[in-house]
């Protein structure tokens, strides 16, 4: 009667443990949204729509960083709605490490303007390390000759199927060595544009640089790198990727 009396026991006390545990499934953790803004934080539609010249609040996911130099670095940055580019920001060659790409960042500065370019300067940071994101290229292409395309705007994009029109030349004018800025021209529907790519964020040796210095007049490439603007529309490639 005893042994009897056990079994019922342990039986009771398993479906008592399966009631308390939901049938033994976990609890699904809830999603995170890792592109929610802390408090005081601007949306990227709050920046888009501040005057030049206040300071603004960002937080964003580092892509990339040009180098370190005179204790400042320069940042770009995007989130799931737009881009963002710290111009010098201040910061120890330390710090300047960590800010590999994918890093989330909360920066305080001056939104600014130059030749068409929307930046933030004299910005402080801090890093924060409750997520990570990096940004998949965009393809812009079909937007490339319209007036949507100043909406991209320091964004990581991807222009397919271009031709290249010139030779490459070192500086804007021609006026450079090997290690400079590297300008060149590409076609798409008979519009022709100006990219480059910017040494000081992939200089000398990096798989960019070398592969735009030896492009020809004919090749047809895939380019992808940021949607940068100088009197407008120039982008600093950063992948090459022949057709």
């Amino acid at each position: 009667m005893k042994k009897v009396f056990a079994i019922l026991l342990a039986f009771a006390m398993v479906f008592a443990l399966a009631a308390c545990s939901g049938g033994g499934e976990p609890e699904p953790e809830p999603e995170v949204d890792i592109f929610a803004k802390s408090e005081g934080v601007m949306t990227y539609a709050e920046y888009a729509a501040a005057a030049s010249g206040t300071e603004v609040t960002i937080e964003a996911f580092v892509q990339a960083a040009q180098s370190w130099w005179n204790n400042t670095v320069t940042v770009y940055a995007q989130d799931n709605e737009g881009g963002y580019y710290l111009y010098e920001m201040a910061c120890t060659e330390e710090d300047a490490e960590k800010l590999v790409p994918g890093t989330k960042i909360k920066a305080v500065g001056q939104k600014s303007e130059e030749n068409g370019e929307v930046e933030i300067v004299n910005a402080a940071f801090e890093i924060e390390e409750d997520a990570t994101y990096i940004a998949p290229p965009l393809d812009v292409t079909v937007v490339l000759d319209t007036e949507d395309m100043i909406k991209y705007q320091n964004m990581y994009v991807l222009f397919s199927d271009m031709e290249v029109v010139g030779e490459p030349v070192f500086e804007w004018d021609n006026s450079g060595v090997d290690g400079d800025d590297i300008y060149f021209q590409v076609e798409k529907d008979g519009q022709v544009f100006t990219f480059m790519v910017e040494s000081y964020l992939t200089g000398s040796g990096t798989d960019v640089y070398e592969a735009v210095k030896k492009l020809q007049k004919g090749d047809k490439v895939d380019l992808e790198g940021f949607c940068y603007w100088f009197d407008g529309l120039t982008p600093h490639i950063t992948g090459v990727t022949m057709k």
